[in-house]
Formats: structure tokens, C-alpha cells, sequence
């Protein structure tokens, strides 16, 4: 593995550089629309999870579009989004059809699209990613800047132009054997060196990459990495890249180009580890925690770096 270059290291002092847009007063539509696309009947909860992250980010609005059977509980428990309750197979996955007949209206108008959490590779994520992915001889402008996460990742080669053809306004989340699987390598030969498979997969699809692990590389089209330490082992619990995404997701929506936005996301992430990690100990705090206390340490860090500005 690759020394660590200091240089390029993550901090709060280098985000002063990349401050986030701050709204000023007025309607939820300036802060932007977060369309979040993913869940199953068996894990309903990465779409639940990654949709509070968008808000507590700081987006205005949020829709999410997860399976039928799943949609009414969602509503519920996230009362302040519109949930669309999808057409589901027998295997209680996202039908495909109904996919790609719904999704491309749900898209209008939303700053960002997340699409994969809770979702595995397959028919389905193919699906979702024909459907918000731009076309042939679509302006990226016209489209949601988009995070592509989870089931979605491994299948992306085959939409190499599609990603590429959103100019440098898509986020790609994987963690080792999802990157292993996007560049058909071994994940031994990922984990051996992160930031070169980050490289390539930067270069491929013309997307920014936020390589997790244990310390996360974010990559931007150009190859220039940044390597964040880590946020503790608190982080490696079940939920937490969905909210992850979600935070992205939110900063994309308020208008933050995406290599801020990944660079924020991994950091404000890895701040809410650390922060949990010294209010309940290292290892037992829930994800959905994790989104709870993004607020706290956006303000903090804003504060402290004059970020808001």
C-alpha cells in the first residue's frame, strides 16, 4: 500500500478552499430537491436512512422512491417526504419496468438524485440506472447532479459514456469489492492500493469517487485525490455509507459542486464518528445517529472554517 500523502490530507483548513453555498432566506426550493431511489422489501431502511441524511444536510425537499410494500411505513416515518410507492417482483425488489416509466418525472425539477441504497446489483439497478442516467445528447444541466451508490456501482462500466456525459457532476460511493466489481479486478488488488483504483474509476466514468475505508480517498475527474484519516471503527456499522451518500446528496442539492460535496460529505461523516465515538463509546452507535448529528458538526465546522460565507 501506497504511503499516505500529507500533503493532500483531508482538513478542515483545507475546506476553507471549498466553502458550501449557503442559502439565505426564503423557500425549501433554494435549497434544492434530493430524489432518493433504492430499498427493498428486505432493507427498506437504506432508502429511509439515506433521505433523512439529504435533510439533515441542509436539502429542501426530498422524494423518495422505494418498493410498494415499503412505501406507506416510509411515509410515515419520514413525514416530511413525498414517498412514491413503486411496482415490486416477486423477490420484493423495484419492478424494472415500472422503473424506468416513473422515474425519469420523479427527477424533474430535483437538484440531486441518490439512486442504489438498499438495492443489489442486478436487473433492477440496471434499470434505475437507464432511467436517471442523461441520454444521448443531454445537456448535463438538465439533469439532477447524481450519487451513485451501492447496487448501481457494480454495473456502471456499461454506462461509462452516460456518466461521464453528466460534466463531472456525478459522486460515486463504493467500498472495495464494489470498486473490485466496477473495474472487474480483484478486491485484494483494490485494497492493496485504493487510490489507484480510485484513479481509474475517476478517469473511466469522468465522476468524482469517494473510495471508503478505514481512511477514505475522494477523487475527482482530473485524479486529484484527497485521503481523509477515518472517523473511527464506529463508522463500519449497517446504514452507515447510506447516510453518507445522503449527505452528499444534501450538499449537491444546495448547489455545492460535486468534488465539494464529496469532500464535505466524507468529512462531516467522519466528524460525526469521531463525535459519537467520545459521547457513546467507540463501537455501538447506530447510523441513524450518525445523520442525527450532522447539523452539529456542520455548524461547527462553518463556524470555525468561515465556511458559510
Amino acid at each position: 500500500m501506497q504511503p499516505p500523502m500529507t500533503e493532500n490530507r483531508l482538513t478542515l483548513a483545507r475546506l476553507r478552499d471549498r466553502p458550501l453555498p449557503m442559502p439565505e432566506e426564503g423557500s425549501k426550493e433554494q435549497r434544492g430537491t434530493v430524489l432518493v431511489v433504492g430499498g427493498s422489501a428486505e432493507v427498506p431502511g437504506a432508502a429511509f436512512l439515506a433521505g433523512i441524511a439529504t435533510l439533515r444536510a441542509g436539502a429542501g425537499r426530498l422524494r423518495i422512491a422505494t418498493v410498494a410494500s415499503a412505501a406507506s411505513a416510509m411515509a410515515l416515518a419520514v413525514p416530511e417526504a413525498r414517498v412514491v410507492g413503486l411496482a415490486e417482483t416477486d423477490e420484493g425488489t423495484i419492478a424494472p419496468d415500472a422503473a424506468e416509466a416513473r422515474l425519469p418525472a420523479l427527477a424533474e425539477r430535483c437538484k440531486a438524485a441518490l439512486i442504489g441504497p438498499g438495492l443489489s446489483a442486478g436487473e433492477t439497478a440496471e434499470a434505475v440506472s437507464r432511467a436517471l442516467l442523461p441520454g444521448p445528447g443531454a445537456a448535463a444541466r438538465e439533469t439532477p447532479a447524481l450519487v451513485l451508490d451501492a447496487g448501481v456501482i457494480a454495473g456502471l462500466g456499461a454506462h461509462a459514456d452516460a456518466v461521464r456525459s453528466c460534466g463531472g457532476r456525478a459522486v460515486i460511493t463504493p467500498h472495495a469489492g464494489e470498486m473490485a466489481r466496477l473495474l472487474d479486478i480483484e478486491r485484494s488488488a483494490v485494497e492493496a492500493d485504493p487510490l489507484a483504483a480510485a484513479r481509474r474509476a475517476a478517469d473511466r466514468l469522468g465522476c468524482v469517487v469517494i473510495m471508503k475505508g478505514a481512511r477514505s480517498w475522494i477523487v475527482d475527474p482530473a485524479g486529484e485525490p484527497w485521503l481523509y484519516g477515518g472517523g473511527g471503527v464506529g463508522l463500519a456499522t449497517s446504514g452507515s455509507g447510506d447516510v453518507l451518500a445522503g449527505i452528499v446528496a444534501g450538499l449537491l442539492a444546495r448547489g455545492a459542486d460535486a468534488p465539494t460535496a464529496a469532500a464535505w460529505g466524507v468529512y462531516l461523516h467522519g466528524q460525526a464518528g469521531r463525535m459519537l465515538a467520545d459521547r457513546v463509546g467507540p463501537i455501538g452507535f447506530l447510523a441513524r445517529e450518525i445523520a442525527d448529528v450532522i447539523p452539529a458538526i456542520l455548524r461547527a465546522a462553518e463556524t470555525e472554517s468561515g465556511a458559510s460565507g
